[in-house]
């Protein structure tokens, strides 16, 4: 997937105040040192241009939400977002945003410190050899081990069929378990119920793509 470069970017989140910088340094501390509060935390890894997160943390006051970018083009719209609400004072304050690649989360989170993991239309990098670089592949789902609640969830959706059959198939293989499981979750009533649609979810569920959806635990 080619991005358009924004020039100034990396300079722009560097200066954000709802950027976290060396996230490295808050492990196990977030909640005390970043949120000041003792509410639960979910993340969304690759969280695109923010809609989903800044949505739910718009919907639920009582939980501190971070979302992880790697790409800072990307992550300076949603940081753009944040700037136009704080203009309109209704900023929410649950919510913060890491510019870092996923496979360093294991250093930056502590052991349980996360209670919940969203993962959206992630990249399905369809090339076998790359298979390992995929969100929910059994190498992910190994080092959000390392920092999920025993009693946490992770929720994956994507409209790309495929990778969700390889989803599907590498639980056994990293230990973890089905909750709920949809193909077609716009028209399963019971996890429909109450879902925020990301970007994507609103282009490719209007091209009449069904999206599917799991919740896995541990």
């Amino acid at each position: 997937m080619r991005l358009r470069n924004i020039p100034g970017a990396d300079e722009a989140l560097a200066n954000s105040k709802y950027v976290i910088k060396q996230p490295e340094t808050y492990r196990g501390k977030f909640r005390e040192q970043i949120f000041q509060n003792e509410n639960p935390i979910h993340i969304e890894i690759g969280m695109g241009k923010g809609k989903f997160l800044l949505t739910m943390a718009q919907q639920n006051p009582d939980i501190n939400y971070i979302g992880i970018e790697l790409y800072s083009s990307v992550l300076l719209r949603a940081v753009q977002k944040m700037e136009e609400l704080e203009k309109e004072n209704n900023v929410p304050g649950n919510i913060r945003f890491l510019c870092v690649d996923a496979r360093k989360l294991g250093e930056i989170f502590a052991a349980e410190e996360i209670d919940r993991i969203y993962l959206n239309f992630s990249d399905p990098w369809p090339k076998d050899r790359h298979a390992k670089r995929r969100l929910p592949s059994k190498e992910f789902l190994a080092l959000y081990d390392k920092f999920l609640k025993k009693d946490g969830q992770l929720e994956f959706k994507t409209d790309n069929k495929g990778l969700f059959d390889f989803a599907i198939s590498e639980l056994p293989l990293a230990g973890w378990k089905e909750k709920a499981v949809t193909y077609d979750l716009h028209h399963d009533p019971v996890l429909n119920a109450g879902n925020v649609m990301t970007e994507y979810e609103e282009k490719f569920s209007a091209k009449g793509n069904p999206i599917c959806k799991y919740i896995i635990y541990r």
